[in-house]
């Protein structure tokens, strides 16, 4: 079926907007395409995949945000479609064993990430209440490591490398965030889909 949107012809911008004419955020690509009025939190839409949308498109560069477009079409009718809880429990999940291993590996925590990556899947409170204790003990390690690396950081701005060791840190960081954002995209399909294979 041809829809009277076309997708290709939309550039997702960050941010909410006043009007299609200032741009358009993949909240509003949703509500233009489903027919409702200008806005982020389109009435069809899942209020956690609508939350996590408009949080992933704020978060990706120009570039990678554009890779949300084909999402636009099965955004809609996902609002009480029961399967929040679900989604929920996916984005946890990630957030756990994928999201927090990845900062924990840069910080030289690889046992702590080691230890959250081999939890099982949290699919379900039992398994999320099993994890707290291992993301507890990690988030305890990754405090103490970080106070002493915003005091080394501190040390360095101190001796005049500030700008240097910021872009050493960009360029250091630039391989986990682009591998993060390619797989939260990865995960926002899976929370439209439910395919979790």
């Amino acid at each position: 079926m041809t829809h009277h949107l076309n997708l290709d012809t939309i550039t997702l911008a960050e941010g909410a907007h006043e009007n299609r004419t200032d741009g358009t955020c993949l909240m509003e690509a949703v509500a233009w395409w489903a027919g409702e009025g200008h806005t982020d939190h389109p009435a069809c839409v899942s209020p956690v995949l609508g939350q996590f949308g408009r949080s992933l498109n704020d978060a990706l560069p120009d570039d990678k945000r554009q890779e949300l477009r084909p999402f636009v079409p099965l955004l809609p009718g996902t609002a009480g479609d029961g399967q929040d809880e679900a989604r929920g429990y996916l984005a946890l999940d990630w957030l756990i064993r994928t999201w927090t291993p990845a900062w924990l590996d840069l910080a030289g925590l690889t046992t702590e990430a080691l230890a959250l990556r081999d939890l099982r899947r949290i699919a379900d409170l039992a398994a999320a209440q099993s994890a707290g204790p291992v993301v507890r003990q990690a988030s305890q390690k990754a405090a103490a490591t970080w106070d002493a690396a915003w005091d080394a950081a501190w040390a360095a701005a101190r001796a005049a490398a500030r700008d240097a060791a910021r872009a050493a840190a960009r360029d250091a960081l630039a391989p986990t965030v682009a591998a993060l954002q390619a797989s939260a995209i990865t995960l926002y399909q899976a929370m439209i889909t439910g395919d979790q294979s």
